[in-house]
């Protein structure tokens, strides 16, 4: 497989498709890469009343907000979509957390 056009390079639709679909590819990567972090969380933490962190999550925002803006980007756009990535990483944590405690295996 090529590797896809850089946006300034994309003359055509199937050009941008390549290439959001390459970046989407590259983005599931870091997730399982991200979540594997999640579940080390989960093995970590000794009480599940930690698991979620506002203070955390909001540090976590304003980390995202600060990148998107010095790379250009809407910061409140990106703030949205890592909302929703650290209410399902939460999610996920706290499925680990019980998991981890209640199967033996």
């Amino acid at each position: 497989m090529t590797a896809a056009k850089s946006p300034e390079q994309c003359e055509t639709m199937i050009d941008v498709r390549a290439g959001v679909d390459e970046v989407d590819r590259e983005l599931v990567a870091l997730l399982v890469r991200r979540f594997g972090y999640m579940d080390a969380a989960a093995r970590i933490k000794t009480d599940r009343n930690v698991v979620r962190d506002e203070p955390r999550k909001a540090q976590v925002l304003d980390n995202v907000a600060r990148e998107a803006e010095a790379a250009g980007l809407e910061p409140a756009r990106l703030r949205a979509v890592w909302d929703e990535l650290v209410e399902q990483s939460i999610a996920y944590e706290m499925v680990r957390w019980d998991r981890i405690r209640t199967d033996p295996a």
